[in-house]
This record gives structure tokens, C-alpha cells and sequence, in this order.
């Protein structure tokens, strides 16, 4: 139901502050200034600027440093380089964000004036209507909308900070997986040879009486299983490999120009310590991204209160009337306030879900806080166990298979033991140096998530089972 009320009142009383409302100044979303501000924020985690492509020239000078940096071996850091200039669904993830934040400003722009027109005949009067109408509440409200807006605009640059964390992240740790498969199917061709070694000199063996069918057969089944074991291997690589040239965004040309480092980089010779993750928790993204959520509500919540119990337009009229029996003219001037009264709508719905989404999000940050510590101890406790796993292997376990490998191969000159035993414990060693590898490997993502988590991003990570040094080894027989 709606009470048309007419008011003949002077222009200047609402006009004018109509008018400075409408002019005000409104919150908006420039996406440069937003990655200057994520850029300054967080280059130390991302090693290198970000920058969305929007011209032409922008995009031509990003594939020349793209080129650039694959003229040699993509090392970690370069393939994060390599994400930030060349992938295009990480530009597209720079925009959808930049297409958030810009409809998040538009929620605090006043809404437009309506105009109407209208002309009617009677007779020989002919009157002509002009009407121009904007919302009263729209207007008297637009500095608290503009106050949600902006913290909305803020929410949504975190929001991109958030995402372009992750891909960081996830760059970092598929450049590990790739780097390592391809250490590990170089091994496993190093076990592929032995075994095919020992299967030849197995049949030359028997073929001269110095060995049965069964030993003979013991050698040849290994040789299939690391054959087998050898293909694995390769198309783990290949798959590693290309899950990284996807999300680097590579073209086919680019691909075949990646180069990848032949083997993992040592792990540090000290750990980081407890001391160094004692971050404040208001640094943290996702404790940042959950306090400005409950800002925003609480601001929206305000707005949507007024609102809920009425709505008032207002309105310049303006009439002119034509009699042309008498050939007169007159004007009339008036101004309306349409009130939409709530008799049959009292809003208390929408106002309760505005409360229990707020307690909600009030909830929400709560836990965020409370579990913020305990995943970033997590985090370091995964980051500290991989550690010690990967030295363990280094100093202890890969020294004593050599200290071994050493002693069998006096052992073989000597002529205490045969060959067969020879490449048994070969196989046994490389097995060391793969479980060694497969930790450094477990080391190196779990540092990658541990600085996800510093930052505020929590990202799921597990280490491996460690590998038995002796697990594909068989006995061997003469």
C-alpha cells in the first residue's frame, strides 16, 4: 500500500543536501593500487611482483620475461616467477577478483534518479507531467553504504591475497613432486640395469650348469618387476611434469623449452626454529579476512535496519496545463514522498537473518582464532618431523648402505662373496638413496606449506612413509 503526500516546499531545504550526498566521494576498486598494496605486503612471500595484464603491450612485455626465464633451468623460485608472468588462469584469477572487488564498490554507489513523463488530454486541456524521483533513504543512507563498501573492497583484496597464496603454494610444492619424480625414475633405471645385469649373468649360469631354473628364475622375475617398477617411474615424471606445465600456463613450445634442475636442492643444515613462528595473529589472512567479515556485517546490518521498516522516495513535480478553449497556460509545482508503509511486511525476518548471520560470522571468528595457533603448530610439527627425517637419511642411513656397499665390494674382490650378492646390496643402496630422496622431497613441501601457514593460509600436507632400504631387495643365490 502506498500514501502519496504532496508538500510545496522550497527547492534549497532538500536539494542541496541531496545534492552533497549524491557528490560525495564513493568507494572504489583500482585493482593497480590493490596489487601495490598486496605486492608490499606480501613480495617476501612471493619473490616477485604481481601484476594483471590489461593492455596489449602489458601482456607482450610479460611473455618476453616468461621466454627469459625459461632459457635456463626453472629452479623453484623461478617457476613461482614463471606463474605470476605467464599463466593465464592465474590472470584470471587476478581478475575475478578485480570483478569482486569492483561489485563490492558498486553497493555503495547512490542509485539513479527516475524521470517520468506524462501527457493527458481532456477535452481541450492538455496538462503535461514531469516527475523526477530518487530514493530518500537511498540517499540519507549512502555514507554508511559507503563505509560497508569500502570494508567489503578491503575484504576482497584479501581474498585475492588469500588465492594467490595458495597458487604460490601449490607451484611450489608441484615443482618438488616434479623435480623428485624425475630423480626417482633416474634410480629406478639404475635398479632396472642392475637387475638386468644380474638376469643376464643368471642365464649365462645355468646355460653352463652352475645354476637350476629356480635360481635363474628368481633373478629374471626381479628384472620384470623393476622393468615394470622402471615405467612407473617415468610416467610419475611425466605426469609431475606436466601438472606443473599447466599450472604454469606453458604453451607447447614453452613446455618443451622447460628445463628442470636434475635434482633437488640439499635441505638447510638447520631447521627453522619454534621462536620463528611466533606470528601475531592479526597478520594472519585468514584472521584478517574474518574480522573484516564481521565489520562488513555489523555496517550492513545497520543499513538493512532502517530499510526493513520503510522506504521514502521523493519527488520534484512539475505540471504544466494548456486550456486551449481559452488559450491559457498555467504551471503547477509540488514535490511527493512516496512512504511504502509496513502493514502487511514488518521486516523482522530479514532482520533476524541479519542477526544470525552476523552471530554466525561472529562464531566463525572465534574459531578462526582459536585454531589459527594450532595449525600453524601443525604446520612446524610436519615442517620439524620431515626435517629430521631427510638429515636422518643423509647423515645415517645413505652413509651406512655406502659404508656397506664398500665393505661387499672388498668383500667380492677378495672373493668371499659372489657377484649376485654384489648387485643385492647395489639394489639395497639405491633403495637408501630413493627413501633419502623421497624425504627431501616430503621436506621441501612441507616448507612450502609452512610458510603458506605464516602468512595465514593453512594447506593440507603429509609426509610419506619412509622407504625400506631393503624392501625390493631379494635374497640372492648361487
Amino acid at each position: 500500500m502506498t500514501e502519496r503526500l504532496h508538500f510545496h516546499l522550497p527547492a534549497r531545504v532538500w536539494v542541496m543536501p541531496a545534492l552533497a550526498l549524491f557528490l560525495s566521494s564513493c568507494a572504489s576498486m583500482d585493482v593497480n593500487r590493490s596489487m601495490e598494496r598486496i605486492n608490499s605486503r606480501h613480495v617476501e612471500f612471493t619473490q616477485d611482483l604481481l601484476q594483471l595484464a590489461q593492455t596489449p603491450g602489458q601482456r607482450k612485455a610479460m611473455r618476453e620475461k616468461a621466454d627469459a626465464l625459461l632459457q635456463q633451468p626453472v629452479n623453484q623460485t623461478t617457476a613461482v616467477n614463471l606463474l605470476l608472468v605467464n599463466s593465464p588462469a592465474f590472470q584470471a584469477l587476478l581478475a575475478r577478483h578485480w570483478a569482486d572487488g569492483a561489485q563490492a564498490a558498486q553497493t555503495g554507489r547512490p542509485g539513479n534518479p527516475v524521470f517520468t513523463f506524462e501527457r493527458t488530454t481532456l477535452l481541450d486541456e492538455l496538462e503535461i507531467g514531469r516527475l523526477l524521483t530518487f530514493g530518500l533513504i537511498d540517499l540519507l543512507s549512502l555514507p554508511a553504504r559507503q563505509g560497508v563498501a569500502a570494508t567489503a573492497i578491503e575484504r576482497s583484496e584479501l581474498a585475492m591475497a588469500n588465492s594467490v597464496v595458495e597458487q604460490v603454494t601449490q607451484v611450489r610444492q608441484t615443482w618438488v613432486n616434479a623435480v623428485a619424480a624425475r630423480q626417482q625414475a633416474a634410480y629406478a633405471r639404475q635398479v632396472a640395469d642392475s637387475a638386468k645385469a644380474s638376469a643376464e649373468l643368471a642365464k649365462r649360469m645355468q646355460e653352463v650348469g652352475n645354476f637350476n631354473r629356480l635360481t635363474r628364475a628368481r633373478q629374471q622375475a626381479y628384472y620384470a618387476d623393476a622393468v615394470s617398477s622402471l615405467a612407473l617411474a617415468e610416467q610419475k615424471a611425466t605426469a609431475a611434469r606436466e601438472q606443473l606445465v599447466r599450472l604454469l600456463g606453458l604453451t607447447d613450445q614453452q613446455a618443451q623449452q622447460l628445463s628442470l634442475p636434475d635434482r633437488l636442492p640439499d635441505i638447510p643444515t638447520q631447521p627453522l626454529m619454534p621462536a620463528a613462528m611466533n606470528v601475531q595473529q592479526d597478520n594472519r589472512l585468514d584472521v584478517q579476512m574474518a574480522r573484516l567479515r564481521l565489520k562488513e556485517l555489523n555496517q550492513a546490518q545497520t543499513v538493512s535496519l532502517i530499510g526493513s521498516f520503510l522506504d521514502v522516495d521523493a519527488g520534484i513535480r512539475r505540471d504544466s496545463v494548456f486550456d486551449n478553449a481559452a488559450g491559457t497556460s498555467a504551471t503547477r509545482k509540488g514535490y511527493e514522498l512516496d512512504l511504502r508503509l509496513p502493514l502487511l511486511d514488518w521486516g523482522d525476518q530479514k532482520r533476524a537473518a541479519y542477526s544470525a548471520t552476523t552471530l554466525a560470522t561472529l562464531n566463525t571468528l572465534d574459531a578462526t582464532l582459536r585454531a589459527s595457533n594450532s595449525s600453524l603448530r601443525e604446520q612446524y610439527a610436519n615442517y620439524r618431523t620431515a626435517w629430521d627425517i631427510a638429515h636422518h637419511y643423509q647423515t645415517e642411513v645413505v652413509p651406512l648402505k655406502k659404508i656397506i656397499s664398500d665393505e661387499n665390494l672388498l668383500r667380492y674382490n677378495g672373493m668371499l662373496i659372489g657377484v649376485f650378492e654384489l648387485l643385492a646390496d647395489s639394489r639395497e643402496q639405491i633403495n637408501a638413496v630413493m627413501g633419502a630422496l623421497q624425504a627431501q622431497a616430503d621436506f621441501w613441501r612441507a616448507d612450502a606449506a609452512l610458510k603458506a601457514a605464516l602468512v595465514g593460509k593453512p594447506m593440507d600436507t603429509a609426509l610419506s612413509s619412509p622407504l625400506r632400504a631393503s624392501a625390493s631387495a631379494e635374497p640372492a643365490g648361487h
